[in-house]
């Protein structure tokens, strides 16, 4: 019998992709792509890919290379993955899980390092609404792992930083709501390696309540 972990909060901040949705497929199409391009390994890529927005991956895979290209090819790559929803489907229980926050009174937003575009083709794909609160990379200065996104997050939902809990999948971003004072609940397999404070392997795994004085209880596991 698995052990149930529970988290008590006042707003939650969401990552989209591996979280939400299960876009591994098209990303996986568009940067194996990108991979071929530019001679590497695509294999290895996806490594690294997950969680960060998609200059800052370039950065990584090839630190010489002048930034002023990263974001060219970033922008030509968020169009194609706009344009490529096949197979994107939502996370094994996210469908429920939104509807809970919202009869719960949650406040939450998304934080994803996708832009308005793609973030609102993905949601719409895996047909699931979008929070009223959205953080997309056009948002920051910054990709996660830094901090900023998930911060912004919760001074736009008015939540001190350690109130909120982020669900996340990502190594990026496990260790981006870490910095930023958070507790982390890693979904899927893939937040396992990452050191999040629990792990749901999926969003069924989690129930939420209503815990008066403009709580939340989690329950995980």
């Amino acid at each position: 019998m698995t052990a149930t972990t529970v988290l008590t909060a006042r707003a939650l901040l969401l990552d989209m992709d591996g979280t939400l949705v299960n876009s591994d497929a098209a990303v996986e199409r568009v940067w194996r792509r990108w991979a071929e391009r530019h001679g590497l390994d695509g294999t290895e890529i996806m490594q690294v890919v997950h969680g960060r927005q998609g200059y800052a991956t370039m950065a990584v895979l090839l630190p010489d290379r002048p930034m002023e290209q990263n974001l060219a090819d970033d922008a030509r790559m968020l169009a194609e993955e706009t344009a490529d929803v096949d197979g994107v489907v939502p996370v094994p229980g996210a469908p429920e899980f939104l509807a809970s926050l919202v009869t719960a009174g949650v406040p939450h937003a998304l934080v994803t390092s996708a832009n308005v575009p793609l973030s609102t083709a993905r949601m719409a794909a895996a047909g699931l609404a979008l929070p009223g609160v959205r953080v997309t990379a056009e948002s920051v200065g910054a990709s996660k792992p830094d901090p900023e996104g998930f911060l912004k997050g919760a001074a736009e939902l008015g939540v001190a930083p350690e109130q909120c809990v982020v669900f996340e999948d990502s190594g990026a971003g496990i260790e981006a709501g870490r910095a930023a004072g958070m507790r982390v609940v890693g979904v899927g397999q893939r937040a396992r390696f990452h050191g999040p404070d629990v792990v749901a392997p999926d969003l069924r795994a989690v129930r939420v309540e209503a815990a008066g004085g403009g709580l939340v209880r989690l329950h995980v596991g």
